[in-house]
């Protein structure tokens, strides 16, 4: 069999999310891909003067001897998809392959197209750096710079450039859609599960924080791996005390499996049960009790994890699951402190954030190693300035800051340490661009964390990359969907999509805000000054009084103060004018 070496452009894509589509309806699923590939894939391939080389059961290769032509098709199939069901991800290279006699090609171009299609979002383009040198200037297309990225079998990083898609692409997708409007939630494209809260059997309600606790470090646990999507704590948590119908979890949250449990702690031994459930189907796939002293406490939770991860996940090697345990202290006094910190943040008052400072000072002090106090301690500085507690702000600035760099010092493997830091150094110290690098680093420690996509997404308005903002809000979404400060994410997508001049979807967001939350101030805001910029001035003024009269202090003096930390002043500007025309006072 001869063989021929050439220099080409090579497309590589599959479909998001197919297994779970396959699942879900194995015929109509089959018989979309097939119109999919008659009436969209071919054609655009065709006309762009490309060769399909092979298709598979979810996705094809082709070559095109330029990488604009290449590029062109990419951006013409998936804005010919943006609202359909089914989204592809594409990665492009431009390298030299290997041509067989049968036409089909391999070798490292081929190679890295499609390790680059595994890394694409969906429904989005990742290039190469070949490429963009190629295209740089020539197309209308803008591309964000994603990095280097270390891919499976290339022993050099690979610099990697995103399409920034159309709106049309990044709001009409079935995930952004559903969370927009309330509709189901599609599977993920990989197993999913939801950890409920554990039952507190100790018979000591004052024992309540310890169950909770076990609870987010096994979620945490797991949300390690990349191979899982795993639903955020604070959804799960709107089910404690609630009687459990496991499919409809499934279905409100939007994921295959259920870990239910209970926590024992007495005398000093504790006693941790589980039972894992398919929530499709509601039956119990094992069921298991795991105890020992106190002491053991953070092997335990990792032995649960593990026979989680072993029974829906049996492709993960036992190394992994070690590679990915952890003990955060050897202080159980510092780590009961910050337990009852912990419980206390999550209640968001005054009296409980303060409550909070003073327990993880308190785990600080016995154990000035222990990372995750620091964290959480930043983050409570952070929700004083937003809410205008501080006492003296100046001093209090400070404080975040060190504890926010002390933190860093201890724990710059540990997501949640990243996320909490970095948003206070960010939202607080006003660094943004340090602030946005720690969250980037958080989210590629743990792609499973939502609170590290939310405050990313926040930190992206900042900096004035709303495409970005929307796309990262949209996952925390979804790995949170009950999340109980739902809203606050609600009212930051239609803030995005104000300072990216789309007021007509910012007012509807901002009223998805208000229907969960009517006093939601900022929504308010959003929503006033987004129909403000849209010509409806009845609407905007409306939103206006209602805002007044619920905080009369709001004026615009203090407007630029008050606003989070933007880069760019004429999006501070055009707030405040949008403002002006809906009647907020000088």
């Amino acid at each position: 069999m001869t063989t021929t070496r050439r220099l080409a452009a090579i497309m590589a894509a599959d479909i998001a999310g197919f297994s779970a589509a396959m699942e879900r309806d194995e015929e109509g699923t089959f018989a979309q891909v097939q119109e999919l590939r008659r009436k969209v894939i071919e054609p655009k391939i065709a006309e762009h003067q490309g060769r399909l080389i092979k298709t598979t059961g979810d996705g094809f290769l082709a070559e095109f001897a330029s990488p604009i032509a290449a590029t062109k098709c990419a951006l013409a199939i998936q804005a010919e998809l943006a609202t359909a069901r089914l989204q592809l991800r594409i990665g492009l290279n431009l390298g030299d392959v290997i041509v067989e006699e049968s036409g089909d090609v391999y070798g490292e171009g081929v190679n890295v197209a499609a390790r680059l299609e595994a890394l694409a979002d969906p429904g989005g383009i990742l290039i190469s750096a070949k490429v963009h040198s190629e295209i740089e200037g020539k197309l209308e297309a803008a591309f964000e710079d994603r990095g280097e990225q270390q891919v499976k079998n290339i022993v050099r990083p690979v610099r990697t450039y995103a399409a920034k898609m159309s709106i049309t692409r990044s709001v009409s997708t079935p995930v952004s859609a559903a969370l927009r409007d309330g509709g189901p939630l599609p599977l993920p494209d990989k197993p999913s599960i939801a950890v409920l809260p554990f039952q507190n059997m100790s018979g000591d309600p004052e024992q309540e924080y310890f169950a909770d606790g076990m609870v987010e470090e096994i979620t945490t646990g797991l949300s390690l791996f990349q191979e899982l999507f795993v639903i955020a704590r604070n959804s799960s948590f709107a089910y404690k005390g609630k009687t459990i119908d496991v499919k409809q979890v499934g279905r409100e949250l939007g994921v295959r499996y259920v870990l239910e449990g209970s926590v024992r702690k007495s005398a000093g031994r504790v006693r941790i049960t589980g039972q894992l459930i398919d929530a499709k189907t509601g039956i119990h796939l094992w069921a298991d009790r795991f105890e020992g002293a106190l002491d053991d406490v953070f092997e335990l939770q990792d032995r649960v994890s593990e026979r989680v991860l072993g029974a829906i996940a049996l492709r993960l090697e036992k190394a992994e699951i070690n590679r990915a345990t952890r003990k955060p202290t050897e202080n159980l006094d510092a780590y009961d402190y910050f337990l009852r910190g912990t419980a206390c943040v999550y209640r968001w008052s005054k009296k409980d954030t303060d409550d909070a400072l003073r327990l993880f000072y308190r785990a600080i002090q016995l154990d000035p190693d222990f990372a995750a106090p620091y964290a959480f301690a930043t983050w409570c500085y952070t929700w004083r300035k937003m809410n205008m507690w501080m006492n003296d702000t100046e001093k209090e600035t400070a404080e975040t800051v060190r504890l926010a760099r002390r933190a860093i010092a201890l724990g710059n493997d540990d997501a949640f340490v990243l996320c909490w830091a970095g948003f206070s150094i960010n939202y607080v110290a006003r660094e943004l661009d340090e602030g946005a690098a720690l969250l980037d680093r958080a989210v590629e420690l743990n792609p499973n964390l939502a609170r590290a996509w939310n405050l990313s997404g926040l930190v992206r308005i900042g900096l004035g990359e709303y495409d970005t903002a929307i796309e990262y809000l949209t996952r925390a979404m979804r790995f949170s969907p009950l999340d109980p400060a739902f809203q606050m994410m609600q009212w930051s997508m239609a803030t995005a999509h104000f300072f990216a001049g789309r007021y007509e979807e910012a007012s509807a967001w901002a009223e998805r805000a208000l229907e969960r939350q009517p006093d939601l101030i900022g929504a308010l805001g959003a929503l006033a000054a987004s129909c403000a910029m849209a010509g409806q001035l009845d609407k905007a003024r409306k939103a206006m009084a209602r805002m007044l009269e619920i905080d009369p202090r709001r004026h615009l003096s203090g407007l630029r103060d008050r606003m989070g930390p933007l880069r760019r002043r004429e999006d501070v500007e055009r707030f405040v004018e949008a403002c002006r025309l809906a009647g907020m006072p000088e």
